[in-house]
């Protein structure tokens, strides 16, 4: 609402006031007392580098460390490399011809190139993990500028990357503190907690501990009163419980990020974290540290938040990042009223999971209730066209619900993206041709298809089960443990034969097909996004 101060403008209000208790009222409405005393506490001064440098949107980790910092008297300065002219992660760009060689080279099951396949994904991956000179070059004066701590928020592909800035740190003396989404998971801090220069890893959410951990790290005081905690010698403290009370978290700071270089603002944001169904047996972001247990914010915590970042940056762009936006109906129900009327001309995209629930928010009158209040793409997995697959996987949904969401979301307005996956234990080439038929029946009506090969990560049903018996997915060989990535390496026999070989082909032409066109023009400000 016009004139009335945020919870952070009445929080640096009461902190600067000598002496007085410092306390700030979250999005919620409940006073709550902040963690220390900002007006007598020491100023640590941080430098969070962020590795994820996206091309276009800042990143919502960074934003919240910043934000709790900030709002307990911190110093703070983070380095973004897309600053730095670092080239930054594109997503789902439009289709040329060479895109369709290189997926269909990358989920190959052809034993004549499968040499061939393994040499070029190690190379890419080799060539996208590496760390960049110009990221390293500005830690470098960064580091020289004095910070007492580094905060590195890092997903696993950014090891080579938090190893070389671990040394630099290390050869002045200035401490490491890493966290990210899968460092609560055992066996991935365990691999991780003798990267150099790292002082401790934090497997918790840290939205509101953070300002106290950093200063009990910056004056040597003991970490493992902080949950979620695991030493370089391998001491852990107790496991850090799902962080309840989403209302209380401070609105990101994105301020230091570098809007010039984004071609559309998009501002990200979460409206809860975890997932309401959260029994796919292969997804592994419901078992990551911020991730586990569904919890949602209030409508009026998330419609300020909203108001406030527009007022900041200028924007009416908006980025859902939950794991799913409709695990709340309610929440997105809300949302769906409220957000016209707190940031007029709002755009606005998200992910949905497509279940089985009496309401679960997406029937063909919420879907155009949506557009009508600004919601312009919507993003959901469909993993499979079989529904043999849909339900070994636990998906818990179906192929005709699944065709019904798409028609509806697309006659509503909406451009639609998908993701697929082959490879799942027990898939048969009529598996693939029934998932074959279905894009091909919805060629006109998708935007997107994501194409990936399965995955089996730590913390999963199917992790679990192969782990107890390397046995327990026929077509499946389980050649070891890769726990500094968080997953099993395994061989498949899955997709070999010669008519398994055909119906990929087949679903291969048609996934080129829908990504080559451009998107639904009411959607191309978040073109690559998703």
């Amino acid at each position: 609402m016009k004139g009335v101060r945020t919870a952070e403008e009445v929080s640096q209000d009461l902190r600067r006031a000598a002496g007085a208790p410092v306390e700030a009222l979250p999005e919620g409405g409940e006073w709550i007392r902040l963690e220390g005393d900002p007006a007598s506490a020491r100023r640590v001064k941080s430098l969070l580098v962020d590795l994820n440098n996206f091309s276009t949107f800042p990143t919502l980790a960074i934003g919240l460390l910043v934000a709790a910092l900030r709002n307990a008297g911190q110093e703070a300065e983070v380095l973004s490399p897309l600053a730095h002219d670092v080239p930054a992660a594109e997503r789902e760009r439009r289709e040329r011809r060479w895109d369709d060689w290189a997926r269909r080279l990358h989920l190959s099951q052809d034993p004549r190139l499968t040499a061939v396949r393994d040499a070029a994904r190690g190379a890419r991956t080799w060539w996208r993990e590496r760390p960049h000179p110009r990221t390293l070059r500005a830690v470098a004066e960064a580091l020289d500028r004095g910070p007492e701590v580094v905060l590195l928020s890092a997903y696993l592909q950014h090891r080579r990357t938090v190893e070389a800035i671990g040394r630099l740190a290390e050869a002045r003396g200035i401490p490491v503190l890493l966290g990210g989404p899968a460092f609560n998971l055992p066996q991935t801090s365990e691999a991780w907690r003798g990267v150099t220069g790292v002082q401790a890893i934090v497997g918790a959410e840290v939205d509101r501990s953070l300002p106290e951990l950093v200063r009990t790290l910056v004056e040597g005081g003991d970490l493992l009163q902080f949950p979620g905690v695991v030493l370089p010698d391998g001491t852990r403290s107790a496991v850090a419980a799902p962080l309840k009370r989403l209302d209380d978290t401070p609105v990101p700071d994105f301020t230091d990020f570098p809007w010039d270089r984004y071609r559309t603002r998009v501002i990200p944001v979460m409206t809860g974290r975890g997932c309401q169904w959260a029994e796919c047996v292969f997804c592994s972001d419901v078992h990551t540290a911020g991730m586990r247990s569904f919890r949602t914010r209030s409508v009026e915590s998330v419609l300020h938040e909203l108001e406030e970042q527009a007022r900041r940056h200028q924007t009416r762009n908006f980025l859902f990042l939950d794991l799913k936006l409709n695990s709340s109906p309610a929440l997105l129900r809300g949302l769906v009223a409220g957000i016209q009327r707190r940031v007029p001309g709002a755009q606005w995209i998200g992910t949905v999971h497509v279940d089985g629930r009496e309401d679960n928010g997406l029937s063909r009158s919420e879907l155009r209730a949506a557009v009508a209040a600004g919601m312009r793409r919507v993003s959901f997995g469909l993993e499979s066209g079989s529904q043999r697959m849909l339900d070994a996987m636990r998906k818990g949904s179906t192929v005709e619900g699944n065709s019904r969401f798409i028609r509806d979301s697309h006659a509503a307005g909406l451009s639609v993206r998908c993701t697929i996956f082959r490879g799942f234990p027990g898939e048969t080439a009529d598996d693939l041709h029934q998932t074959a038929a279905f894009l091909e029946a919805h060629e006109a009506q998708l935007d997107r298809v994501r194409f990936n090969d399965l995955s089996i990560h730590e913390g999963t049903a199917m992790h679990s089960a192969l782990e107890a018996d390397p046995q327990a997915y026929p077509g499946l060989r389980v050649r070891g443990p890769e726990a500094a990535r968080a997953k099993l390496r395994y061989s498949s026999s899955i997709g070999r034969k010669g008519e398994e070989r055909a119906a990929l082909d087949r679903v291969l032409r048609v996934v080129h097909a829908i990504n080559r066109r451009p998107v639904r023009s009411a959607a191309r400000a978040f073109d690559g996004l998703m």
